[in-house]
């Protein structure tokens, strides 16, 4: 495992970029140069015993992180739960996991096979959160899985890899909003997640999201190739409570729509 956060996070973005080169044209639009601070990064995974959430998490808490807030997706059979470092300026990882037993018995069938293909010491292993897809798929085992599960289907071609990285916009120097973001990414050709609308959660909730739709990167099958939605980027703005600390969990139904930035059918 790897023996420092700085060093986990820069192996995680740089494996992140190989699918994800608009965050380096991101990073330069709303830092202008300047170092960026990360809210948090995401994960996905399935909840079988030998994949599932706690083997990721293992990672974290390796480094000092410690579990903190729990989330359901029930619509989309998911479960997360995210971690925080006592070092505020680590960035807040999510981790999420789709529940295989709320699936259809051909979706389980399919990922079962997968899964089946696994070494058992990969989750030990220092790469295993930015390894990849650690199996191969067929197109249409993979076009069955994304039929009845988007999340599926992302996690069967592109596996172990940081889902999307997040901007703290709280830490920009030259926005004071997510709107603001928001105009700047549009106007210089980005295109916005707006399931949900492009802002997800108010200063009610004490945190504002936004996202990229996701970039596309040629995948390989066992069968073919075909390009598909990859990684996106994650801007989040967040709230203080009434005690003064700002707000550091995650709001489930901002979240949801989140899920929805790698989505193939987005217009």
């Amino acid at each position: 495992m790897h023996t420092s956060v700085e060093e986990l996070f820069e192996a995680l973005w740089q494996h992140y970029l190989t699918v994800t080169p608009s965050a380096l044209k991101i990073h330069d639009l709303l830092g202008g140069g300047k170092a960026i601070v990360n809210d948090h990064v995401a994960f996905r995974t399935f909840n079988h015993p030998k994949l599932g959430l706690d083997k990721l998490a293992a990672h974290f808490l390796a480094l000092g992180y410690e579990q903190k807030g729990e989330y359901h997706f029930e619509a989309k059979k998911l479960y997360a739960r995210h971690y925080e470092h006592p070092d505020p300026a680590a960035p807040k990882v999510f981790i999420s996991e789709l529940l295989l037993e709320q699936c259809s018995p051909t979706l389980q069938r399919i990922v079962a096979r997968l899964i089946d293909q696994v070494d058992d010491t990969l989750p030990e292993q220092k790469d295993f959160l930015y390894s990849g897809a650690p199996w191969q798929i067929s197109h249409a085992d993979y076009k069955t899985l994304a039929a009845e599960s988007e999340y599926a289907g992302w996690m069967a071609v592109y596996g172990y890899r940081a889902n999307h990285f997040t901007v703290s916009v709280n830490h920009l120097e030259d926005y004071d909003s997510l709107d603001a973001v928001n105009s700047a990414l549009k106007q210089a050709g980005f295109r916005l997640n707006d399931a949900g609308g492009e802002i997800k959660g108010s200063p009610d909730v004490l945190l504002e999201q936004s996202s990229t739709m996701a970039d596309t990167a040629l995948v390989q099958f066992t069968d073919g190739e075909a390009s598909l939605p990859s990684c996106f980027y994650e801007f989040a703005l967040r709230y203080p409570k009434p005690d003064g600390e700002l707000y550091t969990g995650f709001v489930a139904a901002s979240a949801d729509k989140i899920f929805e930035s790698t989505n193939t059918a987005s217009g």
